[in-house]
């Protein structure tokens, strides 16, 4: 009786430890696949970033800087007084740019439109600008977190921000540039003085009924 116990305890243990060596080549394999997997995804995301112009972070419009780096140039925020805002409602709610608008007024800008844009169907907010206005055009920016700077063929010296369906709100006061400290151009930007004004894009604001 004793051995028949020995030898089913005997027998437990082996089963036992056979099951751990299985589960311990199991757990070590799929360590390694995802040690694999882990590296492919990071290798995968570095190469297809890597051809990828920093300015693609302007949500893929060609971005142009704040200043002039080979005579290094330096621009700064301007005071929100001193900005002039047309806002455009480019979604189908209603009264969305008469809110943004009275936001922007709020923190001091001076709004002298708001509008219905052309298109009721706009995605990524837009802040439309020209070369006559590119320090007012980034402190516009700096209120906003999700939009996009395009410079057009524009002479005077109004920011237009066309509203999309992707705008959720302003950025925190907190967050903005004090009036006075300097622009910082981001990597891939093309300077001012290389853009080619004859290739700029048409102001595509047009003036609308006061809403």
């Amino acid at each position: 009786m004793q051995q028949f116990t020995d030898e089913r305890q005997a027998r437990k243990q082996y089963v036992h430890h056979r099951q751990v060596r299985i589960f311990s080549t199991i757990a070590a394999v799929m360590v390694v696949a995802l040690i694999a997997s882990v590296l492919v995804f990071f290798h995968t995301i570095g190469k297809s970033n890597a051809g990828v112009p920093q300015a693609q972070t302007n949500f893929g419009a060609p971005l142009v800087c704040a200043s002039n780096a080979a005579d290094k140039s330096v621009t700064f925020y301007q005071q929100n007084g001193n900005v002039k805002v047309s806002v455009y409602n480019g979604t189908k709610s209603v009264g969305f740019a008469r809110a943004v608008g009275d936001a922007l007024q709020n923190r001091h800008f001076n709004v002298v439109s708001v509008s219905n844009f052309d298109s009721r169907k706009v995605e990524r907010t837009t802040i439309y600008y020209g070369q006559n206005n590119i320090t007012q055009a980034y402190t516009v920016y700096a209120n906003f977190t999700d939009a996009k700077l395009v410079m057009d063929n524009r002479t005077d010296d109004v920011v237009s921000v066309v509203l999309g369906s992707t705008f959720n709100n302003l950025a925190s006061k907190e967050s903005v540039p004090a009036p006075g400290s300097q622009i910082k151009n981001k990597d891939g930007c093309t300077p001012p003085d290389k853009v080619n004004k004859a290739k700029l894009p048409a102001d595509v604001t047009r003036p609308a009924a006061q809403k």
